[in-house]
C-alpha cells in the first residue's frame, strides 16, 4: 500500500489536509460552518448546566427569604423589639429583595443570549445548506430567500436592528458599539422584564 493511500484512505472524504481531485472549497465552508453550529450548540448546553444550578440556588434563596420575612414579623409582633434592629432586618431584608430583583434580570439576558446563539446556529445551518448546494448557490433570489428567512426568526429589535445594518453594508465594529450603548441606556433607564 503506498503512502499516499495510508493518508487518505478510499473512505475518507477529500480535504485541505487531503485535498484530491474530488476537493472543494466549498465543502470546507460548509463544514467550518457545521463546526461554528456545534461549538454554539455546545457551549449552549454547557452553560444551560451552570444556569440551572443558578437557578436552584436563586428559588432556594427566595424560599428562605419568604420564611425570614414571615418569621421576622411574627417576632416583632411577639415582642417589644429595639427599633435600631428592626430598621436593620427590615435593610437586610430589602438588600435581599433587590438582590432577587437583579438574579430576575439577569435570567431575562441568559434567555436573550439562548435566544441569539439559537438564531445564530439557525443561519449557520441554512447558510450551510445554500453554500452546499450548487444549484442555488449563484441565485441571487436564493440569497434573497436566505437573509428573509434569518430575519424572520428574530424576536428582538436590537437583532432586527443589527440585521439591517449589517445588509446595508455598515462597520460591524461601529455597529456593535451602537448596539452596546443602547443596549446599556436601556439597562441603566428601565429595571422592568421584558417579556418576548
Amino acid at each position: 500500500m503506498s503512502k499516499s493511500t495510508l493518508e487518505n484512505p478510499v473512505h475518507m472524504k477529500s480535504s485541505a489536509a487531503h485535498p484530491d481531485l474530488d476537493w472543494s472549497q466549498v465543502r470546507e465552508t460548509v463544514s467550518l460552518l457545521r463546526l461554528a453550529a456545534a461549538q454554539v450548540d455546545f457551549s449552549m448546553r454547557d452553560g444551560e448546566k451552570s444556569v440551572n444550578a443558578l437557578t436552584d440556588s436563586f428559588t432556594s434563596m427566595a424560599e428562605s427569604m419568604a420564611l425570614l420575612e414571615s418569621s421576622t414579623r411574627q417576632l416583632f409582633e411577639q415582642h417589644d423589639v429595639d427599633e435600631n434592629l428592626k430598621s436593620s432586618v427590615t435593610e437586610h431584608c430589602s438588600a435581599v429583595a433587590a438582590k432577587t430583583t437583579q438574579a430576575i434580570i439577569a435570567f431575562q439576558f441568559y434567555d436573550k443570549l439562548t435566544q441569539r446563539l439559537e438564531h445564530v446556529m439557525d443561519s449557520l445551518s441554512k447558510l450551510g445548506g445554500l453554500v452546499g448546494d450548487s444549484s442555488r448557490l449563484y441565485s441571487p433570489l436564493e440569497w434573497q430567500n436566505l437573509q428573509h428567512a434569518i430575519c424572520s426568526k428574530y424576536t428582538m429589535a436590537e437583532e432586527r436592528e443589527l440585521f439591517a445594518a449589517v445588509m446595508r453594508g455598515e462597520d460591524v465594529q461601529l455597529i456593535l458599539e451602537r448596539m452596546h450603548q443602547l443596549t446599556d441606556q436601556m439597562t441603566s433607564s428601565d429595571d422592568d422584564i421584558e417579556l418576548f
